[in-house]
């Protein structure tokens, strides 16, 4: 797959240097449809909440931090994170080392680190980040497309931190760590003839991962997923459950605030993993497809501004953090419709939480700055 994008594409320094979205290095364009999720989300969760007005009002608080940190990242010209890419890293990967050593164990997984009295916060989220920028730190110094020795050093970046956060457990997030990592190199021109074979070796490896690797209840999920029927009352609950509430709406839905599966408590997790089975059951088949549309509008105008990225670190980083954001897009409305396991992974920009939220939107500044600072 090719990276060979144009590189003489109008700057935003031309013509436009008095806009505020130049000085302040953001693409109007996005913000714009960034901001559409985002109320389009904080309506549904108001729904979601079911009258809890202190969990809205703290989404609204951290939806402002994460406004913050998306600003903040796109100031940083390229050549900051090009530098420091490695650091942040190795910083990502001592937190996650921590964080099996001293971290928070919640609902049996130990996710999070707790600084008393200030916040919490989940170290696997920065590996979001930064995995694909240290992938791309190291291939940028390389003819592409990489050579098989720089291929295995690149997925060996990719698997330590994967790794680590399956530890703990999170599959999800290993999964988009996994990912991010994984689109660089094909962003980067990887040879579809080691892509299949990938796939092949994974396929053969198959039985080995299924038995010393997945853990009980994470076989249960995907046995289930074949058939929620066999445990409707157990395993099978949370696909019957949100399959229920979707198919409920039909096409137009019950309207806002009139979920019956989520208000009475049918539902599972309705304010974080499975949040679009309330618009599918609030607002019908219409409500789904319009936050569908707005999630492939953001793809679309985040991959246009990868194109335009003055550098090839640029286009690698900010092309995988679109592909990113599409993987976590699909993982979860897979999961919620029957398609894939459960793995919790939240809708992004939509789910209540903060830690996911903030790092989607400095990944959606990182974007902005690798195609706004074009002279570096």
């Amino acid at each position: 797959m090719s990276l060979d994008f144009q590189r003489s594409l109008p700057s935003y320094s031309s013509g436009a240097a008095s806009s505020w979205y130049a000085r302040i290095h953001v693409d109007p364009m996005l913000l714009l449809l960034i901001t559409g999720v985002v109320l389009f989300g904080l309506v549904i969760l108001s729904s979601a909440v079911d009258g809890n007005d202190a969990l809205f009002y703290a989404q609204v608080r951290r939806m402002g931090l994460a406004y913050a940190a998306l600003i903040i990242a796109a100031q940083l010209p390229p050549a900051i994170y090009l530098r420091w890419a490695p650091f942040i890293y190795l910083v990502g990967l001592g937190l996650l080392i921590l964080v099996l050593v001293v971290g928070v164990k919640v609902k049996g997984s130990q996710r999070w680190i707790d600084i008393p009295g200030l916040f919490r916060f989940q170290p696997s989220e920065l590996m979001k980040i930064a995995v694909p920028m240290a992938v791309a730190w190291y291939l940028q110094q390389r003819m592409l497309p990489p050579s098989l020795k720089h291929t295995l050093f690149s997925l060996l970046i990719i698997a330590v931190p994967a790794f680590l956060i399956g530890v703990e457990p999170d599959l999800g997030t290993s999964i988009l760590v996994a990912g991010a990592g994984v689109a660089v190199l094909l962003l980067a021109g990887l040879s579809w003839r080691w892509i299949f074979g990938a796939f092949a070796l994974i396929a053969a490896a198959a039985p080995l991962l299924w038995q010393f690797v997945l853990k009980d209840y994470q076989q249960q999920r995907i046995l289930t997923l074949f058939d929620p029927q066999s445990d409707p009352l157990g395993a099978g609950w949370n696909i019957i459950q949100s399959t229920t509430a979707i198919g409920s709406g039909g096409v137009f839905g019950k309207g806002l605030y009139q979920g019956s599966q989520s208000y009475l408590d049918f539902l599972p997790e309705a304010r974080t993993d499975f949040i679009v089975a309330v618009v599918g059951e609030e607002l019908g088949f219409v409500g789904v497809a319009f936050l569908l549309t707005l999630y492939l509008l953001i793809i679309a105008r985040g991959l246009f501004l990868a194109a335009q990225a003055g550098s090839t670190f640029g286009r690698l980083v900010a092309g995988a953090l679109v592909m990113t954001f599409f993987i976590y897009l699909f993982v979860n409305i897979a999961m919620v419709s029957g398609i894939l396991p459960v793995v919790g992974v939240p809708l992004p920009l939509v789910s209540y939480g903060g830690t996911s939220a903030i790092t989607l939107m400095a990944g959606f500044g990182i974007i902005m700055s690798m195609r706004t600072h074009k002279a570096w």
